[in-house]
């Protein structure tokens, strides 16, 4: 199927899109940093690859990586529409996370990376403990 944009227009429509506050990624991971007790974090904070969550104090920043966006290796799927286009377009995402990654790591930030389906599994919580980032739950105590 031929787009209905020319590629200048395609282009302007996508530039659009905006990536904050996106219900199945960064807001389902500020909701498990509340319920670990994980605070200190900052949003929009003005860093280098623009990181969702970036706890300064720690030097620690977390992305929050959608699985067609990024191209999960298995949950990962490119559109038959266009196909060459995409597959193009995943690719420069995933060589700017590297970049990303990579200067962030050498002006001394810890990075992590969670999938946007780890967020709701023990994987997230094990990665952000990992790295510092401490689980403050209270646990109940039955007072004898």
């Amino acid at each position: 199927m031929v787009d209905v944009f020319t590629r200048e227009r395609r282009s302007y429509v996508m530039s659009r899109i905006r990536s904050s506050g996106n219900k199945a990624t960064e807001l389902r991971l500020m909701l498990l940093f509340k319920m670990l007790g994980i605070r200190g974090w900052r949003r929009n904070y003005p860093i280098f690859g623009k990181p969702d969550f970036v706890f300064p104090k720690l030097k620690v920043v977390v992305f929050v990586d959608g699985v067609f966006w990024h191209g999960h290796p298995t949950l990962g799927h490119v559109p038959k529409s266009n196909r060459s286009y995409w597959l193009n377009k995943i690719k420069r995402n995933q060589r700017r996370d590297r970049l990303v990654n990579r200067t962030l790591r050498q002006n001394g930030w810890i990075v992590v990376r969670i999938w946007q389906n780890e967020i709701t599994t023990p994987i997230a919580t094990k990665k952000l403990k990992k790295v510092g980032l401490p689980d403050r739950r209270v646990e109940k105590r039955t007072v004898l």
